[in-house]
């Protein structure tokens, strides 16, 4: 069989920089090098693409020194137009073809990556790739809009508010009125950005300007959302080719125990208090039922590929957190820990997550 050429894209410009190089190195790892030509590619913090070296050592998660993109001078190139699906690089020695692509592979996370950037210009040039499309991804990405969607179709999230910067400079009054009718403990955290970047806990009034102005170092919009009391519970979603039903794994806890929430310090650092339980301890019902309102909240972005959605099990019953488009990859990452308490082990999910896109690629979906 003649291999597939897999181009594995990574690194960006947001400040998931270094937790899009550890999930490309879990990645890179798990790729079968004799079912797969690999050709990495990195985009730096400034955005440049460069061919990277085909090394999962190098961009491994190091929690003394997180892998980037460091600039080589060399320069990938996409296609000009949906003619060709040939890519090329220019460094020292001049320019040469890297062979046709059958596949991208966009592990990206955050801003322009992971919000239908990448991914429309993919579509512009006519280049197949894995994951959710234009819309689906800008709705992940927001989390505004994905709850306004989630509403809307008849799915629980938590209450709350949304502020601009400039309304925050024009009016600081109304986000304090929203914080007094959302009540304390709140949360404050970016509308478009990911690993619990920018994102504070509120105990008192006192505490919001200070939060907001950490949320929006990292976005113009910001959300002020109620604290909820209860269990962090997540899943993970795969596509099923076409004509196949979606699925959903087994869920996996975070069980905070040390710390105020699952910030970026307990996702990646190795920091203490929290312990990540697969698989979490459900009854049946529950599990069903969960399984259920994350396969529909993939439906109603449009999802495509995979995701991670993740709840919190409250006196009430579910309330869907978020959905990730691109969720971590990582080798402690919760996505691939709960496919693999599902029953595919890391290179078969990868397998499983291309074969998926290419199937639909075909099919024209």
């Amino acid at each position: 069989m003649d291999k597939l050429t897999v181009a594995v894209l990574f690194g960006g410009r947001s400040s998931e920089h270094s937790i899009s190089c550890a999930t490309a190195g879990g990645v890179l790892t798990a790729l079968d090098r004799s079912r797969y030509t690999v050709i990495p590619i990195g985009i730096t913090r400034d955005g440049a693409f460069v061919l990277e070296d085909d090394s999962p050592a190098k961009f491994a998660l190091n929690t003394q020194s997180l892998p980037e993109v460091i600039d080589n001078g060399s320069r990938v190139s996409w296609p000009e137009s949906t003619q060709s699906r040939e890519l090329h690089v220019t460094d020292a020695s001049g320019t040469r073809s890297l062979g046709a692509v059958d596949l991208v592979f966009p592990i990206l996370h955050g801003p322009f990556g992971e919000d239908g950037t990448i991914q429309g210009m993919l579509d512009l040039v006519g280049l197949p790739y894995l994951g959710s499309k234009v819309l689906a991804s800008s709705l992940g990405m927001d989390k505004h809009f994905t709850k306004t969607v989630f509403q809307q179709a008849g799915l629980p999230v938590a209450p709350w508010h949304t502020v601009t910067a400039d309304a925050w400079a024009a009016a600081p009054e109304a986000a304090y009125a929203a914080l007094d009718e959302l009540g304390l403990p709140a949360f404050v955290k970016p509308a478009r950005a990911g690993s619990s970047v920018g994102v504070s806990r509120v105990e008192s009034r006192d505490e919001l300007a200070g939060a907001l102005a950490v949320a929006f170092a990292e976005d113009t919009k910001v959300l002020i959302e109620s604290a909820l009391v209860g269990r962090e519970i997540e899943v993970a979603v795969l596509q099923g080719r076409p004509g196949e039903p979606t699925r959903a794994s087994v869920a996996g806890e975070v069980v905070v125990s040390g710390r105020a929430f699952y910030d970026f310090a307990a996702k990646y650092l190795d920091a203490p208090g929290i312990d990540l339980v697969c698989p979490a301890v459900l009854d049946t019902a529950e599990l069903a039922e969960m399984q259920t309102l994350a396969i529909r909240a993939f439906d109603a972005i449009d999802g495509a590929g995979l995701s991670r959605v993740d709840f919190f099990l409250t006196a009430d019953g579910w309330v869907i957190n978020e959905i990730n488009t691109m969720p971590g990859f990582t080798p402690i990452s919760m996505f691939p820990s709960c496919w693999l308490a599902s029953g595919f082990d890391y290179p078969s999910l990868i397998n499983e997550l291309i074969d998926v896109a290419l199937a639909h690629a075909a099919h024209g979906s």
